[in-house]
């Protein structure tokens, strides 16, 4: 590929008008949204496929989803129109019909966080359905009018979920039977360090745990491939520095993108559609010190799980057909969590096989992600046992997934720092990820993409027209959204 492609192998500077850095759903997002707004872009991602954490890989028949599991068919509406938008029938996101299970007090409990538990009791004593009802009541009036795309305007403020649930034994309960077990086997995070406001913000917009969920027939990473076939993607690209420039000159201003291969391109503005704590890194001392904070407090909780590739399927662990069990800190600090794929969608498992993918807890991910296979298989299986027997009997095959920077962790400075992260001016470097939206899930990633797409075109009409800050860049991110909305 020559220069006129945004490369220059002699490590000279190529031209492009928009880089966008990461292929994960959030920049190919972001990606589309300015190409259906007029706009030249060309995407750089470091590895060998698209999709980030959205990834499934193909193995021998199997279908895996590596990292996020499902979406939803209520709250994502940022989502479904890109779904529409590149012609995926909605035949193919089938929905998941069974439900979510705790396993509490030695078996496993149908009906976690859906309305039938309060009949059912899901685990819970009737002092805990009692602290669930007041909650729900909870949400519905000291919550009334919030935004969930602003949790950090949530009446809880920054309170972590340790923190909300202290001082009532209901809610001690409740969260130890249910808030805890799903954030842990979710997002992966720990209860004491991550704020309550981005998981009720994420709840509210779906309808609660029990929302009706889906996922898409041809593995997670469908939406992101239908994306990718209609961009200019450029795999094995990976960036390892971001740098403004300023001048005085037409055309000097522009931002440099160095990659690790030696070569770097020059483009007029760029989206930096990766994990916060890698944008501080290509960021560095070029890093606007008004940006620094929001970055600094999205840190990321690790997600590991494995995925056992079983010689047949196995049951419901529940008389109500589940899918999923979610495993309370309580029962076990080694595994979260566990999914039947084979019980998810159909197409998961060869015919008469099986799948089941096994989550490793937020207290012993830290430590075994740098361990070889081998040992996070042993470790994590040989609890996994415990809550669907007859799993490691059935398993022919394992395959560990890794990633280190998994979900945001919804840290209580996050939450802090938001708001005055999204007063910011538009600059060249704009970011897109689901930590933009403090919502770890694949629609925050999404809607995210948009987000910056909008910072973009609005930046690029204010600089046209001389205003980059206050009344000038409202109006040009009202018309950049009006843009969008018409792609």
């Amino acid at each position: 590929m020559g220069a006129e492609d945004g490369r220059d192998a002699a490590g000279g500077s190529g031209e492009v008008d928009v880089a966008v850095v990461g292929a994960g759903i959030a920049g190919l997002a972001a990606a589309h949204h300015l190409v259906a707004a007029g706009r030249s872009v060309r995407v750089f991602e470091g590895g060998d496929r698209v999709g980030g954490r959205m990834a499934s890989s193909r193995v021998d028949g199997w279908l895996l989803d590596e990292g996020a599991e499902t979406i939803a068919g209520a709250g994502y509406e940022a989502t479904w129109e890109l779904i529409r938008a590149v012609g995926v029938p909605e035949s193919e996101v089938p929905v998941i019909e069974p439900g979510f299970a705790l396993w509490r007090h030695g078996r496993a409990h149908a009906h976690l966080g859906h309305p039938k538990g309060l009949l059912t009791g899901a685990g819970l004593s009737w002092r805990g359905r009692w602290a669930w009802l007041r909650f729900v009541a909870e949400l519905g009036t000291a919550w009334r009018g919030f935004d969930p795309d602003r949790p950090e305007t949530a009446p809880s403020r920054d309170a972590t979920l340790s923190e909300y649930c202290a001082g009532s034994a209901g809610r001690e309960e409740l969260l130890a039977a249910m808030l805890q077990p799903l954030s842990s086997h979710c997002f992966g995070w720990r209860p004491e360090s991550s704020a309550v406001a981005p998981m009720v913000a994420t709840l509210l917009s779906v309808g609660g745990a029990g929302a009706r969920w889906m996922t898409y027939r041809d593995g997670m990473d469908t939406l992101a491939r239908r994306l990718a076939e209609r961009l200019p993607v450029e795999l094995g690209r990976r960036v390892v520095a971001v740098r403004e420039e300023t001048g005085t000159g037409p055309g000097a201003a522009g931002v440099r993108v160095e990659f690790a291969d030696g070569t770097r391109v020059r483009a007029r503005q760029v989206v930096l559609a990766v994990p916060a704590p890698l944008a501080l890194e290509l960021r560095g001392d070029d890093l606007p010190d008004g940006e620094r904070p929001y970055l600094a407090a999205s840190t990321y909780a690790p997600m590991l799980k494995v995925a056992c590739l079983l010689d047949r399927p196995l049951p419901s662990p529940t008389g109500a057909p589940s899918y999923a069990v979610s495993v309370p800190e309580s029962e076990s600090r080694v595994c979260t969590g566990l999914i039947l794929d084979h019980m998810k969608a159909d197409g998961r498992a060869p015919a008469g096989k099986g799948l089941v993918s096994v989550f490793a807890s937020p207290w012993v991910s830290p430590e075994l992600l740098g361990e070889p296979d081998e040992r996070v298989v042993e470790t994590v299986c040989a609890e996994a046992e415990r809550f669907l027997p007859g799993l490691r009997a059935a398993t022919v095959r394992t395959l560990v997934h890794r990633f280190p920077l998994g979900l945001p962790q919804g840290a209580p400075a996050a939450v802090r720092e938001r708001a005055a992260f999204l007063d910011r001016p538009t600059r060249a470097v704009e970011y897109a990820g689901d930590w933009v939206m403090l919502r770890p899930s694949s629609e925050g990633a999404v809607r995210s993409g948009r987000l910056a797409a909008e910072r973009v075109l609005a930046h690029a009409a204010g600089a046209g027209a001389g205003a980059g800050t206050g009344a000038g860049a409202a109006s040009a991110a009202a018309s950049a959204s009006a843009s969008v909305g018409r792609a």
